[in-house]
């Protein structure tokens, strides 16, 4: 049942890109511009990211008008919304009509993925590519270096993942590098691959060490703090009287309050460079916990105050993306009388940014105890977003 309604759920939001398509067609929009938008709008009604959505009306897309077999497959269920997904993937360098033949070369429908696994769908769904159209594969594995990036999400305990996504050799290059360095300093007996726990020196595993080089190579020293700035939101309570409200740290999340002075607090060993510690003073307003609004005449977010929307928002403001603040944007544009101010700016990624300029899309601050927007699509939706509580902040009850 939940595979048909996600096949349902596939050729509803088709119908919905043409339509839209189609209305803004009407409107006079360019050829080249139809379309934009609307996964923003699957998204928000999905509740899920604006990047997610968009992925998702790609599948559907895929699974609709190329492959009607695999479409056939998750209604019926013997595919679910994953395996579906691993399908399109492996086959999106084909072009649409050797896509269909692979559909059809594949036929899950008649049960050929039958008590498969992952790994099992992906290698046929690969060799059945690469023999309809092999120089479309290579082609696609020598574009795939220009997806390299590095991306940072939060992991339990105040711990973090620094992920690079590299071409093989030189991924292998920079694992092997660590692994030398690592390596060599517990072979050697160095002072760095020792550490103090409790009253003793124990031998650092050779994980750490790894972890520890990497971050001493890239950020030019041993603790990797020194030069760089990071914003780590807590009451006054927190940091001077031991209370335990959690703090915030800007792009990881909640920390606790014990982490927090420590890194505020803690003497540096010998061995560390010193860094060193600015304390700024947020006021908020004491039964809403919202942040108070700095008028300016600026024409751009800079300074201060883009700092004070920065650790208002935390992170984008469209609901349900998590992405990072890329841009500080007018609510009201300037062009429309906006201000440039705390209540009239809201944090967005870059592609939320550039989404709420299409047509049919507008959003307005709306009087409320804390920040907060209200978005309206060109479906006539709204959403509302409101700013994160702040560290120490417990709305009142009635």
């Amino acid at each position: 049942m939940k595979s048909a309604i996600t096949a349902l759920q596939a050729r509803v939001a088709v119908a919905f890109d043409l339509a839209q398509r189609a209305e803004q067609a009407e409107a006079g929009v360019p050829a080249s511009e139809r379309g934009r938008g609307v996964g923003a709008q699957v998204a928000l009604a999905r509740r899920e990211s604006p990047n997610r959505g968009g992925r998702l009306l790609g599948l559907a897309k895929a699974l609709v008008t190329e492959m009607p077999r695999t479409l056939a497959a998750l209604q019926s269920g013997y595919l679910n919304e994953w395996r579906a997904t691993l399908l399109v993937k492996e086959t999106a360098c084909l072009s649409a009509e050797d896509r269909c033949a692979v559909d059809e070369e594949l036929a899950p429908d008649a049960g050929t993925f039958d008590g498969k696994g992952d790994k099992a769908i992906i290698a046929a769904a690969k060799a059945a590519a690469y023999r309809r159209d092999p120089r479309s594969v290579v082609g696609r594995a020598s574009r795939a270096a220009a997806e390299r990036t590095v991306s940072l999400r939060p992991a339990p305990d105040t711990m973090s993942y620094l992920t690079a996504l590299l071409p093989v050799a030189q991924g292998v290059a920079v694992y092997k590098a660590l692994t030398q360095a690592a390596d060599s300093a517990r072979s050697s007996g160095k002072a760095k691959s020792f550490e103090d726990v409790g009253s003793g020196r124990v031998v650092r595993p050779r994980g750490q060490i790894m972890a520890d080089t990497l971050v001493e190579r890239i950020t030019g020293t041993p603790g990797g703090i020194s030069g760089i700035t990071i914003d780590l939101v807590m009451t006054d309570r927190t940091l001077f009287q031991g209370d335990s409200e959690p703090a915030r740290l800007q792009g990881y999340g909640v920390v606790p309050a014990e982490w927090a002075r420590t890194v505020v607090g803690e003497e540096q060993s010998a061995r560390d460079r010193e860094f060193s510690v600015w304390l700024r003073r947020l006021y908020t307003a004491p039964a809403t916990g919202d942040l108070l609004a700095t008028d300016s005449k600026a024409r751009l977010f800079s300074g201060r105050l883009r700092r004070f929307i920065e650790t208002r928002d935390d992170s984008c403001r469209t609901p349900y993306c998590d992405a990072p603040i890329r841009h500080i944007d007018h609510v009201i544009p300037w062009h429309s009388g906006g201000q440039t101010n705390l209540g009239n700016g809201a944090g967005l990624c870059e592609a939320c940014n550039h989404t709420k300029e299409n047509p049919g899309w507008s959003t307005r601050a709306v009087d409320a105890d804390v920040h907060t927007l209200e978005i309206s699509t060109p479906t006539g939706h709204t959403y509302q977003s409101k700013a994160p509580p702040l560290p120490g902040h417990r709305p009142s009850r009635t």
